[in-house]
């Protein structure tokens, strides 16, 4: 009986220790079934929790992991890039990744300080900013950085963005503002609130305000609203053919992905299949694929926006915050809301 004894305590520890690593393999099976990874991809993106960038070169099926070398605590503000480079924009200040490649190579901006956070991109090159009015041009090729736009007097300032013209436009809480002559003088080209957000394509500018999406096409000396639903443009993106946009819309209370293909004078509703959320945060198109970040994670679209797939889960409470670069697919997590 002492026999049977001390081998139902030595067996009973087993089975039950066995039990749970076949409903840990399940667990690990089913998980990579419904996301369409591996389960050994499944294991990384759980463990990837302090993740900030991630990329993808083969249309969302895979991500990698970028954010090696960056800190831990940062909050993300912007992600941009160019000159063959990354740039991520946080709390703790500017970081440059020297590759688009899969390697991470992040390097803080010591030549800056904290509060120039925010990106965009010049005719001379990149541009880093503060909501105070400071503006920094990256010297391209070279890590130095010059100050330019001296003499603009607002403050509360929101983007950058430069035309196809060379025309540079500042968007501030209280408006617009344009310089025709690299920044020596400027106009206030538009007072109705601020801007976030422009883009161009084949001569038609659209702009984020607090009024939906605007639309210039007189080199953006005159705007006009194409896009409102009761609420603020969100954002605004160029696509294969034309444009997409995100606005909140109040009746609702979600935000709506539209697409335009007249140059932004009409436009279509593409988010059909899409959970409501009022924190949809960006809408790219790769190919013949259009991508979301939503709250629940990145879909993909391959019929036009009229379905939806859940590409890759989220991680926590964040949102990811989409962009496109040569095709490459980026995701930066970043807080959900406004």
């Amino acid at each position: 009986m002492r026999n049977l004894q001390l081998l139902l305590l030595f067996v009973l520890p087993c089975f039950f220790a066995c039990e749970q690593v076949q409903e840990q393999a399940l667990f690990n099976v089913t998980s990579a079934a419904v996301t369409g990874h591996s389960t050994e991809e499944v294991a990384a993106r759980e463990a990837s929790e302090t993740s900030i960038v991630l990329q993808s070169t083969d249309n969302g099926q895979s991500w990698q992991d970028i954010s090696t070398g960056l800190p831990e605590g940062l909050t993300p503000s912007t992600f941009f890039t160019g000159d063959g480079e990354l740039f991520l924009g946080t709390s703790k200040g500017l970081y440059r990744n020297g590759t688009t490649a899969k390697t991470a190579n992040w390097k803080k901006e010591m030549a800056l300080e904290q509060s120039l956070s925010t990106i965009s991109a010049g005719v001379g090159g990149v541009i880093a900013f503060s909501r105070d009015g400071r503006f920094f041009q990256k010297l391209k090729g070279m890590g130095v950085w010059t100050p330019i736009f001296t003499n603009f007097k607002s403050q509360m300032v929101r983007s950058v963005f430069t035309a196809s013209d060379g025309s540079v436009f500042i968007g501030c809480d209280n408006g617009l503002f344009k310089s025709a002559d690299q920044g020596k003088t400027w106009k206030h080209v538009m007072e109705n609130g601020w801007v976030i957000k422009m883009v161009e394509s084949d001569g038609v500018l659209l702009c984020t305000n607090e009024g939906g999406i605007l639309r210039s096409t007189d080199g953006g000396d005159n705007w006009n609203v194409v896009l409102n639903e009761g609420g603020v443009g969100i954002a605004v993106e160029i696509i294969k053919d034309g444009f997409a946009a995100i606005t909140c819309c109040t009746n609702s209370e979600t935000r709506r992905v539209r697409t335009s293909t007249d140059g932004g004078k009409t436009w279509q509703a593409i988010d059909t299949g899409l959970p409501p959320s009022l924190s949809i945060s960006s809408i790219q198109q790769v190919g013949d694929y259009f991508y979301c970040g939503h709250p629940k994670g990145i879909y993909r679209s391959a019929d036009q926006g009229q379905s939806w797939d859940l590409l890759l889960p989220a991680i926590g409470e964040k949102v990811f915050n989409l962009s496109v670069s040569d095709g490459v697919l980026y995701a930066v997590l970043q807080d959900g809301g406004c």
